[in-house]
Protein backbone atom coordinates (compact mmCIF):
# COMPACT_ATOMS: atom_id res chain seq x y z
CA UNK A 1 0.00 0.00 0.00
CA UNK A 2 1.55 3.37 -1.08
CA UNK A 3 -1.27 5.44 0.04
CA UNK A 4 -0.88 8.39 2.80
CA UNK A 5 -3.48 10.80 3.96
CA UNK A 6 -3.97 13.40 5.96
CA UNK A 7 -6.94 13.96 8.43
CA UNK A 8 -7.57 17.22 11.35
CA UNK A 9 -7.95 15.67 14.46
CA UNK A 10 -9.97 16.97 17.36
CA UNK A 11 -6.85 18.27 19.01
CA UNK A 12 -6.38 20.78 15.71
CA UNK A 13 -3.32 18.36 14.75
CA UNK A 14 -2.94 16.73 11.18
CA UNK A 15 -2.84 12.97 11.45
CA UNK A 16 -0.41 11.55 9.18
CA UNK A 17 -1.26 8.29 8.15
CA UNK A 18 -0.19 5.43 5.68
CA UNK A 19 3.38 5.29 4.29
CA UNK A 20 5.79 7.99 3.95
CA UNK A 21 7.76 6.35 0.87
CA UNK A 22 9.04 8.23 -2.58
CA UNK A 23 5.73 6.84 -3.99
CA UNK A 24 2.92 8.52 -1.84
CA UNK A 25 5.21 11.76 -0.27
CA UNK A 26 4.65 13.79 -3.34
CA UNK A 27 1.27 13.41 -3.69
CA UNK A 28 0.79 13.78 0.60
CA UNK A 29 3.26 17.23 -0.01
CA UNK A 30 -0.14 18.98 -2.21
CA UNK A 31 -2.97 17.66 0.31
CA UNK A 32 -1.01 18.91 2.74
CA UNK A 33 -0.97 23.19 1.05
CA UNK A 34 -4.68 23.62 2.84
CA UNK A 35 -3.89 22.86 5.91
CA UNK A 36 -1.17 26.08 5.85
CA UNK A 37 -4.13 28.56 5.25
CA UNK A 38 -5.03 31.01 8.13
CA UNK A 39 -2.94 29.25 10.63
CA UNK A 40 0.24 30.46 12.64
CA UNK A 41 1.18 27.11 13.80
CA UNK A 42 0.81 23.53 12.63
CA UNK A 43 1.65 19.81 14.16
CA UNK A 44 1.28 16.81 12.03
CA UNK A 45 1.19 13.53 14.40
CA UNK A 46 2.69 10.33 12.67
CA UNK A 47 1.14 8.06 15.14
CA UNK A 48 -0.39 6.25 12.33
CA UNK A 49 2.60 6.35 9.51
CA UNK A 50 3.13 2.63 9.28
CA UNK A 51 6.37 2.90 7.02
CA UNK A 52 9.09 5.26 5.81
CA UNK A 53 12.03 6.17 3.62
CA UNK A 54 14.24 8.91 3.15
CA UNK A 55 11.53 10.14 1.74
CA UNK A 56 9.56 10.95 4.53
CA UNK A 57 12.31 12.75 5.85
CA UNK A 58 12.40 15.04 2.58
CA UNK A 59 8.83 15.77 3.15
CA UNK A 60 9.23 16.92 6.25
CA UNK A 61 12.03 19.47 5.15
CA UNK A 62 9.50 20.67 2.50
CA UNK A 63 7.40 20.96 5.15
CA UNK A 64 9.16 22.57 7.51
CA UNK A 65 10.69 25.50 4.38
CA UNK A 66 6.82 26.13 3.47
CA UNK A 67 6.25 26.65 6.62
CA UNK A 68 8.73 29.29 7.17
CA UNK A 69 7.97 30.84 3.92
CA UNK A 70 4.17 31.38 4.91
CA UNK A 71 5.01 32.39 8.80
CA UNK A 72 3.59 29.29 10.13
CA UNK A 73 5.57 27.66 12.98
CA UNK A 74 5.86 23.44 12.00
CA UNK A 75 5.86 20.97 14.79
CA UNK A 76 6.21 17.23 14.27
CA UNK A 77 5.05 14.76 16.91
CA UNK A 78 4.99 11.31 17.16
CA UNK A 79 7.45 10.76 14.89
CA UNK A 80 8.88 7.00 13.86
CA UNK A 81 12.20 5.78 15.18
CA UNK A 82 12.91 5.10 11.97
CA UNK A 83 12.56 8.51 10.38
CA UNK A 84 14.57 9.70 13.70
CA UNK A 85 17.23 7.05 12.37
CA UNK A 86 17.21 8.86 8.78
CA UNK A 87 17.36 12.06 10.09
CA UNK A 88 20.08 11.18 12.44
CA UNK A 89 22.29 9.75 9.71
CA UNK A 90 21.48 12.35 7.50
CA UNK A 91 22.71 15.62 10.15
CA UNK A 92 19.35 16.58 10.18
CA UNK A 93 17.85 15.71 13.17
CA UNK A 94 18.66 18.73 15.14
CA UNK A 95 16.60 20.70 12.41
CA UNK A 96 13.27 18.87 13.19
CA UNK A 97 11.39 20.68 15.70
CA UNK A 98 9.96 16.92 17.80
CA UNK A 99 7.58 17.18 20.10
CA UNK A 100 5.97 14.51 22.44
Amino acid sequence: MTTADLSSTEEGCVLVTGPLVFASVVELLAKCEPFFADREELVFDFYEVNHTDSSGLALLLELLDRGSAQGVSIRFRNMPSSLLGIARLSNAEQLLPVTG
